[in-house]
């Protein structure tokens, strides 16, 4: 239908614009043939009359009967004609159809498919370099389980502190790409160094005959200590294997995967990452044990251990290529979210005021909490199960091996655990999404303490099972383990993540460093202060035992009300995002309606339709 324009007589479009035109007023002129026309949308106004500028089928009517002083129009959709350049831009609408694949927009599967692919390759090379790190340091010559604590409170500790600063200042000097290159490439090439460098020459860079020395003089008590300087190069393989499950998988993945998905991506898809990961930890798992396998087979006088390590270190620089190479490519291809353009703009701090504004925001105490009250709960059971482990696999093949196992059974379970986290979130939401992994530890923990504290009364029981009380402890110690780990995967890390999206970037990124970089550590090496602590007062680790267990239990009742705390904090968070994006939204669908001016004797516009 054609629209006609008049003004009561006095002005009139007439049928065949082509070939009569009269002159507009001066109001008409300044608004459709000024040379530089304020443009509001879409609309195009050429010689064969008012069209729509594309040809979406939506159609634009504005009509009010009440006000006579509006310009009212109304349009069929149509294509605009290629014969007159007199047309002006004056409104546009419109809408474009959404291709999806599966259910799910191709938009998000450009994000969510290469960061799944990524958290497969970190983790893959962070199963390899756990369960390496224990074999190094536990079955090298001079040292034993007893560094394991040493090493977590005094130095994996100060190197996080350190990596934190650092990592804080970089974050105000250098753009998010450079900053990540910057922190992977180096883990990258020390992981390559050691393997093919550092091993090899290991007998010539560590002080031996130094230390067998100062332990001759100190006595056996500094085992430990004196162990970190002895295989320093070995402690270093250790702290940066520690450091590439905090940096990489929790600062720059999460933080990553925070930046260019929203919440509800977020929910739909978080947990799910993790199975792609599990099938990592599978895999590596496997991994593991046919390399540790694989030295049963060499001749007399060949270091199998050498040969292995070679072969894993050069898996892990190959998975650190391919991940930097997905990152590249989300950075290029991957769209980005929109977010509240309503977020305070924080300036840029140095350390100590980065520290005292993170530690001001009870949302971040919470969250550090959650984090310490998880390294602390795992330590306190962890260090336990493994000098378990250690009697009962003295050899460092052994013990490989059975990592290796433990590795594939944390997989698969954790594979299980993540089909069920979306069910979880769906249902019952995050609130109790996060109270789950306390609570499992915490019961498995109970059951692993007490095959410990009365194993003895029960060893006619367990003979029958055709297992020993130290076998059995092993055992429901890796059930415990694994349990608590397929829960910290599946929706304890999810949990986490969830709740740094509504925040502001600044408070996003020297957050994230804080609590994943130095609470992570921090919580693990509480545990081994506590344990410290114990087993200088009660003599050893199995006196201490029953005083371990009142310790989870606080740990893990503090945990819990932090958790509740936050789920307050994260729900009100995300009400406030959404009112302000829906806010926004109104905003920029707001049409503006053109009111015709009365110039020169020009009387309203009335619109009759033809």
């Amino acid at each position: 239908m054609e629209a006609v324009l008049q003004s009561k007589g006095f002005l009139s479009l007439p049928s065949n614009p082509k070939n009569k035109f009269l002159n507009p007023s001066n109001g008409l002129k300044h608004r459709f043939f000024s040379p530089n026309p304020k443009i509001l949308g879409g609309f195009s106004l050429n010689p064969n009359g008012l069209h729509k500028l594309n040809n979406s089928a939506l159609k634009a009517s504005i009509f009010d009967k009440k006000d006579k002083n509006l310009f009212i129009c109304k349009a069929e959709s149509a294509a605009v004609d290629g014969g007159g350049g007199d047309g002006e831009v004056v409104f546009e609408e419109s809408e474009t159809g959404k291709q999806k694949i599966l259910g799910v927009e191709v938009t998000t599967l450009k994000k969510i498919i290469p960061l799944g692919m990524m958290f497969f390759c970190i983790l893959f090379n962070y199963t390899i370099l756990r369960d390496t790190k224990d074999v190094l340091v536990v079955t090298a010559r001079g040292s034993s389980a007893e560094i394991i604590p040493f090493l977590k409170t005094w130095v994996n500790l100060p190197m996080a502190i350190g990596f934190m600063l650092l990592y804080t200042k970089l974050s105000n000097v250098l753009s998010k790409q450079a900053l990540f290159y910057s922190v992977i490439v180096p883990f990258i090439a020390f992981f390559g160094a050691f393997g093919f460098v550092l091993y090899p020459l290991s007998n010539y860079i560590h002080p031996q005959a130094f230390a067998d020395n100062l332990l001759n003089i100190l006595g056996p008590r500094f085992l430990g200590p004196l162990a970190i300087m002895r295989i320093w190069s070995f402690c270093l393989f250790y702290v940066m294997a520690e450091l590439w499950g905090s940096v990489v998988v929790s600062v720059l993945f999460w933080g990553l995967a925070n930046q260019i998905t929203t919440v509800d991506e977020a929910k739909r898809f978080y947990p799910l990452f993790g199975l792609g990961a599990n099938v990592a930890l599978i895999f590596s798992g496997r991994t593991v044990k046919y390399f540790s396998n694989l030295r049963k087979t060499l001749g007399p006088g060949v270091d199998g251990w050498a040969i292995s390590l070679k072969a894993m270190m050069s898996i892990v620089v190959g998975m650190g290529l391919v991940i930097c190479f997905l990152y590249w490519w989300v950075n290029n291809y991957a769209p980005l979210p929109a977010r509240s353009k309503k977020k305070k703009e924080k300036p840029k701090m140095g350390t100590m005021e980065s520290l005292k504004f993170l530690m001001s925001s009870r949302y971040i105490r919470d969250l550090a909490t959650l984090v310490v009250a998880y390294g602390i709960s795992i330590n306190l059971v962890e260090v336990t199960w493994k000098s378990k482990l250690k009697a009962q696999f003295p050899s460092p093949n052994e013990y490989s091996s059975f990592m290796g196992d433990f590795s594939t059974a944390t997989g698969i379970a954790t594979f299980t655990m993540m089909l069920v986290s979306q069910f979880i979130f769906d249902k019952y939401g995050w609130g109790v999404a996060a109270k789950i992994t306390p609570s499992v530890l915490l019961l498995t923990g109970v059951g692993f303490f007490s095959l410990i504290l009365f194993g003895d009364p029960l060893a006619p029981v367990i003979g029958k099972l055709g297992l020993t009380p130290l076998l059995a402890a092993v055992y429901v110690g890796a059930l415990q383990n694994i349990f608590s780990k397929s829960a910290k995967y599946s929706l304890f890390d999810p949990c986490k993540e969830m709740a740094y999206i509504p925040l502001d970037e600044d408070t996003k990124v020297k957050g994230k460093a804080a609590i994943d970089v130095v609470c992570n550590p921090l919580g693990k090496s509480g545990g081994a202060l506590i344990q410290q602590f114990m087993i200088l007062t009660f003599g050893s680790l199995a006196n201490s035992t029953p005083y371990l267990g009142g310790v989870l239990l606080v740990i893990v009742l503090a945990w819990l009300a932090a958790a509740k705390s936050l789920d307050t904090q994260f729900t009100a968070l995300r009400r406030e995002e959404e009112l302000e994006k829906e806010m926004e939204r109104a905003g920029a669908a707001k049409i503006p309606l053109v009111e015709a001016e009365n110039e020169e004797g020009n009387g309203p516009l009335n619109t009759e339709a033809g």
